[in-house]
């Protein structure tokens, strides 16, 4: 039996982690610009009795928690790239701060629609001009967020295959960087839910409108929240990697009739980083290193390790 042990001591583990990412500088330019706009909302919505534009201030309130979140989840995990006590480094890091940013997207989902079908009990007089004017200012503030978020938000590894790629691509990703995303795009959605709600009220006398916007809104938030919390709880708890990437190493190894693949784990480690163990079953069994060199360098593996055994007697040729 052979086990890798190869170049153990000088096998660093942090995988780039201690390197600043695209999506910490922007994540702390949104959270600026977040909390400006959360103050004005909140205080007009409450000024001007319009639930949807206080759901609008709430939940920016909430994803410029979240937003902290993640700004905190990318030092972190820069600072203690390094730490030896991380035995696959900090990228899970990134995954955490995007479960708990889901997390807080779900939690206020709730009070939105908590305090909407509150209103909807007990109407309260809306300022239309005035709140539809905040709503607007909220829906450009909203809108460069998104924008700002965005440009990095959906990059992904072009150099894949396509067969491979579409099965990675839900799994490559910054999950951090998503949940930031998800935040200010759950944001502009509510600011145009408010506007529209607070024309109808205005012109067509549905002051109902207001409040139902603000539970559909929350429907919709509520929805992508459990979208993250289903990705990041994935990465976080090991679940096997893309079906694509393990199909493509079992073919790459048994692609040589004498080898059998045993047992494969392949998980997420961190953006865009997957770990794989595997053993390799043959009857004239070759080093840990030989098999390595046969799986695809394109899979993006950061980590392999690789377990070889000899079949055994009674499954070789001479014997059958």
């Amino acid at each position: 039996m052979h086990r890798d042990h190869h170049n153990a001591r000088r096998h660093s583990h942090v995988f780039n982690q201690d390197r600043k990412r695209p999506g910490e500088r922007r994540t702390l330019i949104v959270i600026a610009i977040t909390g400006v706009m959360m103050v004005i909302e909140i205080v007009t919505g409450m000024l001007f009795g319009s639930m949807a534009l206080l759901a609008d201030g709430l939940h920016m309130a909430s994803h410029a928690a979240a937003l902290s979140i993640n700004a905190f989840a990318y030092v972190y995990a820069r600072k203690h790239a390094t730490d030896p006590r991380y035995s696959f480094g900090t990228g899970k890091v990134n995954a955490l701060g995007g479960f708990s940013g889901a997390l807080l997207l779900a939690l206020f989902a709730l009070l939105m629609a908590w305090e909407s079908a509150r209103r909807m009990l007990s109407p309260v007089e809306i300022v239309f001009n005035q709140a539809i004017l905040v709503a607007f200012l909220g829906l450009i503030v909203n809108g460069v967020c998104v924008f700002i978020l965005g440009g990095s938000g959906h990059q992904h590894d072009r150099s894949h295959p396509d067969g491979l790629h579409d099965a990675q691509e839900h799994h490559r990703h910054d999950h951090n960087l998503r949940s930031a995303y998800l935040h200010v795009l759950a944001d502009a959605l509510t600011s145009v839910l408010a506007i529209l709600a607070l024309f109808a009220g205005k012109y067509l006398g549905l002051v109902w409108m207001d409040p139902l916007m603000g539970v559909a809104g929350a429907f919709l938030v509520a929805r992508w929240s459990i979208g993250l919390l289903r990705a990041t709880a994935a990465v976080l708890l090991d679940h096997q990697g893309p079906e694509a990437i393990r199909r493509s190493i079992r073919e790459s190894i048994e692609s040589d009739p004498d080898s059998t693949v045993a047992d494969l784990h392949l998980w997420s480690i961190g953006p865009n980083i997957h770990a794989v163990m595997l053993t390799v079953v043959s009857c004239t069994p070759q080093t840990p290193d030989y098999y390595k060199k046969r799986i695809p360098q394109h899979l993006g593996l950061e980590h392999i390790t690789v377990e070889v055994h000899r079949c055994l007697p009674s499954h070789t040729p001479e014997a059958e």
